[in-house]
């Protein structure tokens, strides 16, 4: 079963409590929090999620805040998380399919919960294409991630 790692702030955390409630047993699901509506910083979950990716406890993240912006920016902080928001279906399995996004970020005042379901079932069973052009922008975004000149 797929492990997937789940956070949200404040603003996020009641779409995450529904969506926990959805995907409960379709997909081995870890929630870092939060757990209330109590005032919490957005970049110290997606620290938590990210990292949890980095050491393999999880293979991927859905990470929910109030437009998913700030979660976004943060998350793409940390080497080998590769972040975005999506809110259709295309951006969803197209950013697994060509970008090997890892990371699903949310906004939890921006998609409604049904909406929301189908963007993460995409995102979920969404496969890297092993196209020759999608594994070469990848090796130049972890060669950015190193500091490296890309030419």
């Amino acid at each position: 079963m797929k492990k997937v790692i789940i956070g949200a702030d404040h603003r996020g955390y009641p779409l995450k409590d529904k969506l926990k409630v959805k995907f409960s047993g379709k997909f081995d699901l870890i929630d870092i929090g939060t757990f209330s509506e109590e005032s919490v910083d957005y970049p110290d979950i997606a620290e938590a999620l990210a990292k949890a990716i980095q050491q393999g406890t999880a293979d991927k993240g859905i990470l929910i805040c109030g437009s998913g912006v700030g979660a976004c920016v943060a998350a793409n902080k940390f080497k080998g998380i590769r972040a975005a928001i999506c809110h259709d279906v295309f951006s969803a399995h197209q950013g697994v399919e060509d970008d090997d996004m890892n990371v699903l970020c949310l906004g939890g005042g921006i998609i409604g919960d049904s909406l929301a379901e189908e963007v993460i079932n995409t995102f979920l069973n969404a496969k890297l294409k092993p196209e020759e052009r999608y594994l070469r922008r990848l090796e130049k975004i972890k060669k950015i991630e190193e500091g490296q000149n890309l030419k």
